[in-house]
Formats: structure tokens, C-alpha cells, sequence
């Protein structure tokens, strides 16, 4: 599995958190790990790191499965971390349901 990080200009510390979300995903994804050929986190900060402003913090995230519709999910918070936890259990569920789709 390829994990592809891409952060607007306004995020900080990009390379911890590179190195913690691509732990956190191998961890969290690793049973998927069979199927997932690759993951797009997209993260920003939608005013642009100006002070005030709730749930300006967003991240997308794109799994690709081998041979299937890639599933999308999206998080927006006040804080980077906690948007990246919410869409992360967001496509963890989409990847569940889109396989148990295919083994039924």
C-alpha cells in the first residue's frame, strides 16, 4: 500500500506529520493491506492559518482498492489531528462495506 500525503501551504510541521500519519495508516489499514494498492491523505487549512475560525481544518482521504471504485471520505475540525482520526474510521467503514459488497 502507497501512502501519498499532500498538505496545503498553511499546514505546519509536515514532516511529523508525514511520518505520523503514514505510521498511523499502516497501522490502522494493515488488514486491509492485501487490497489497498493506494491512500491519498489531502489536508488544509480552508482560512488560511488566519486565528478564529471553526472547522477549518480538513482532510480527504482517497483509498484505492485493487480492481475497484476508489472510496472517498472527508473531515473537517478545529484541529488537524482530530479531522485526520474522524476520516480515517470515515473510510475504514467505507473500505468494510465496499468489500463486504463484493464478498456477498
Amino acid at each position: 500500500m502507497i501512502i501519498q500525503i499532500n498538505t496545503d501551504n498553511h499546514i505546519e510541521g509536515k514532516e511529523e506529520l508525514n511520518t505520523y500519519i503514514t505510521n498511523l495508516f499502516n497501522e490502522k489499514l494493515q488488514r486491509f493491506d492485501s487490497y489497498l494498492t493506494r491512500v491519498e491523505v489531502h489536508l488544509s487549512d480552508e482560512n488560511g492559518g488566519e486565528k478564529g475560525g471553526a472547522d477549518d481544518k480538513k482532510c480527504n482521504i482517497e483509498a484505492r482498492l485493487e480492481n475497484l471504485e476508489p472510496i472517498f471520505a472527508s473531515s473537517q475540525s478545529d484541529d488537524i489531528s482530530k479531522a485526520i482520526h474522524d476520516c480515517l474510521q470515515k473510510i475504514k467503514r467505507g473500505i468494510e462495506h465496499q468489500l463486504d459488497k463484493v464478498k456477498n
